[in-house]
């Protein structure tokens, strides 16, 4: 178990009717505050996908989940720079929603993290990126990166890529919480990829 850390957490506000009039679907009349909450990674990690469950509840939209959940991402998770997808098309990787600086937009399969993780089938968790043969730098301020497949029947979709300027930000814990969020989009997600 690891000690207390702070991390944010994402709940409802509701909008004042004299905004936008109102609508009789409830969530449409919603807006989101970050609030401190303290607890676990593992806590953390169980918000996160508890409000990622929420926040997708009805949507299928591939681009919706995941500007949602890379947004989500953002918010509560702290010590990162960049929090994002690519999806297969064409062959390769290709840049999705995502919080950050611009980044790279094609990724060869088989080339840097990511597309180490789409040839692997596996997720990627790098201590050090300077120290990853042939590490893609989008950004110069990444340390460290974790790469989550995101697959479904033997199929890659695409990736979650997560970055943090902070040598050995991830371990573990941050590799079975994102497993567990990724499981979860892709199976409340309609994938469009080719």
């Amino acid at each position: 178990m690891h000690g207390s850390m702070r991390f944010g957490v994402l709940k409802p506000v509701a909008e004042r009717a004299e905004r936008r009039g109102a609508s009789q679907d409830p969530l449409e009349n919603l807006m989101f505050a970050v609030e401190p909450f303290s607890g676990t990674k593992e806590e953390m990690y169980e918000e996160l996908l508890r409000q990622a469950k929420g926040l997708l509840e009805g949507e299928r939209d591939m681009i919706a989940n995941a500007a949602n959940v890379s947004a989500l991402i953002w918010q509560i998770v702290p010590d990162l720079n960049w929090a994002g997808f690519y999806f297969m098309k064409g062959g390769a990787l290709v840049l999705g929603p995502f919080q950050g600086k611009p980044a790279c937009v094609r990724i060869s399969v088989g080339k840097g993290v990511c597309g180490t993780a789409v040839s692997t089938r596996a997720t990627m968790l790098v201590e050090d990126v300077h120290a990853f043969p042939g590490h893609i730098a989008c950004d110069a301020a990444s340390n460290a990166e974790l790469v989550v497949p995101l697959t479904k029947g033997g199929r890659v979709l695409g990736v979650l890529d997560l970055d943090s300027p902070s040598l050995r930000r991830f371990d573990a814990v941050d590799q079975r919480g994102f497993e567990q969020l990724v499981a979860f989009l892709v199976a409340a997600t309609d994938f469009d990829v080719r």
